[in-house]
């Protein structure tokens, strides 16, 4: 039965409206992705649209006593495990919001608990604002309603592996047993290295490993993560000492350790002047040549490093070589084999060529991704060709197109759009993007705050600035400390004591709900 939150107050013609959505779009449950730290996906829910963009609209940080989670609590409004999770997904950029949504949900006598999906998705949100302490609170609530699961540790981990927190890490996952009833496995094991060596953390890594490969019996894939984690960093040396340590153990390297290795020497050597170009392309050949005599044929993903090679070289003519050889040899290219080459030719100023190699990628069923718009996003930013992106904005965003913009692509426009003044332009994509729901983060925040501020528009640099605090994002201090210089030296003193006092009155009236919770006030 789906879940019925508290009454309360609201306008009756949003409940039912709201009533409305809610009962005409339930859905089956989102299965969980197979790979550990995967939350559910944000599937395809009208109705999980609009209430997001409702709460998003008219949640009040000042009041909670006013929350707009009276809008879904007011007349009875029912909500399905399934539009909880994907309302949560929806709001991971806000928080507190997300927490406060789970908090009304979980604590009604008589609704069933919160699916695991949702304690994990508000775990992660809180763990990108950085309020660990809340977060930690979330999961001794799910762990007592027993939805704490292994998941919810390796996503708490990323948080603090992201925020460049290791050792605190490292201890949720010794923790893990406390909550879960039992110790980590060797899978769980390769999750953690895999996040510690994704965020270039493979000292540490390789530090836990040694210690710990007693318990855990060493196999291809830890291997393979270490050696992820050191080309990451651009130490082949340490990579191929692993190589060699995994060899002497007898464990055979697969495709994807080699294509690692392909990487590791491809993705950070430097190609100018073209006789390091030279010297890279021919160690990538010496690895593929020690692949086929061990027997592993090269992947797509093989050439399509070798391609991304030529793409930061600048050479176009060998892409297109390359990319035509691999069909030949009856290889199909992937949507990050034609973004290489996209991203090749765009940024050689070849972009009738790039929009040419578009259209045959979409012929051939390969739907375009945003990285790959992206390419040709960044190349308008460099000739400041407004009409040209705007074109391509409205293609993506318009109805039945296949790829909408993603959060990268909202920052690449805002940043162009406020670089060149054209701050109306910015504002209507800075809306697209709060109703699609993908954004924003705290890149966007920052590029609004620091292009209000270099065009001297202190009103709406405040503005946002205390948005982004009320959402839950600390901004950086150099952000805080342009703000703060340019109010100072525009001779508004007094502006920023008000501001300052707002962010003082979020500290004191942030609400009853939140005190079990930890939740940090900002502070700076």
């Amino acid at each position: 039965m789906p879940s019925r939150l508290p009454a309360g107050g609201g306008s009756a013609a949003r409940i039912a409206a709201v009533r409305l959505l809610c009962t005409a779009a339930a859905a089956g449950e989102t299965p969980s992705l197979p790979h550990l730290l995967a939350l559910p996906p944000v599937a395809p829910s009208p109705a999980a649209d609009e209430l997001a963009r409702l709460l998003l609209a008219h949640h009040n940080p000042f009041h909670p006593a006013e929350s707009p989670l009276q809008i879904l609590s007011g007349g009875g409004v029912s909500l399905t495990g399934d539009i909880l999770v994907q309302l949560l997904l929806r709001l991971r950029g806000a928080s507190k919001l997300a927490l406060s949504l789970l908090h009304a949900a979980r604590l009604h006598p008589s609704a069933p608990r919160p699916p695991a999906d949702a304690y994990d998705a508000v775990v992660d949100a809180l763990g990108r604002a950085r309020q660990f302490d809340a977060a930690w609170r979330v999961l001794v609530d799910a762990a007592a309603d027993g939805a704490a699961s292994p998941r919810t540790f390796a996503v708490l981990a990323r948080r603090y592996v992201a925020a460049g927190m290791t050792r605190q890490a490292v201890r949720a996952f010794d923790d893990m047993e406390a909550f879960v009833g039992r110790e980590p496995d060797a899978g769980e094991f390769a999750t953690l290295l895999d996040t510690l060596c994704k965020y270039k953390y493979p000292k540490v890594a390789t530090e836990i490993f040694n210690k710990r490969k007693y318990k855990y019996e060493p196999n291809e894939k830890m291997y393979t993560i270490l050696i992820y984690g050191w080309c990451k960093v651009n130490r082949s040396d340490m990579a191929q000492k692993f190589l060699q340590d995994m060899l002497d153990r007898g464990i055979e390297p697969n495709t994807v350790t080699y294509n690692i290795l392909l990487n590791g020497i491809c993705r950070h050597a430097s190609l100018h002047p073209d006789n390091r170009f030279d010297r890279t392309v021919h160690a990538a050949e010496d690895l593929l040549k020690q692949m086929r005599d061990r027997g592993i044929e090269p992947d797509v993903t093989s050439y399509s490093i070798i391609l991304h090679v030529y793409s930061r070289a600048h050479k176009p003519e060998l892409c297109l070589c390359m990319f035509r050889s691999m069909k030949e040899r009856g290889i199909c290219p992937t949507v990050a084999t034609y973004t290489s080459v996209i991203k090749c030719l765009a940024s050689c100023g070849r972009l009738e060529d790039a929009e040419t190699l578009l259209h045959e990628m979409s012929a051939e069923g390969v739907c375009p991704s945003p990285a790959t718009y992206n390419c040709f996003f960044k190349e308008y930013r460099g000739r400041k060709d407004m009409s040209s992106a705007l074109h391509l904005y409205n293609k993506m965003k318009a109805p039945g197109s296949q790829t909408a913009p993603d959060i990268h692509t909202y920052n690449i426009l805002l940043g162009m759009f406020i670089r060149l003044n054209r701050h109306g332009t910015a504002m209507e994509i800075w809306n697209d993007m709060c109703e699609s729901t993908v954004g924003p983060d705290l890149d966007s925040y920052t590029l609004l705050v620091h292009g209000f501020c270099d065009c001297q528009k202190w009103r709406e640099a405040c503005q946002f600035f205390m948005e982004m605090i009320e959402k839950g994002f600390l901004p950086q201090k150099i952000t805080f400390e342009t703000l703060y210089r340019g109010l100072i030296q525009a001779d508004m003193l007094r502006t920023w004591r008000r501001l300052k006092r707002r962010v003082d009155e979020e500290a004191a009236k942030f609400g009853d709900e939140f005190k079990l919770y930890h939740i940090k006030a900002y502070k700076r």
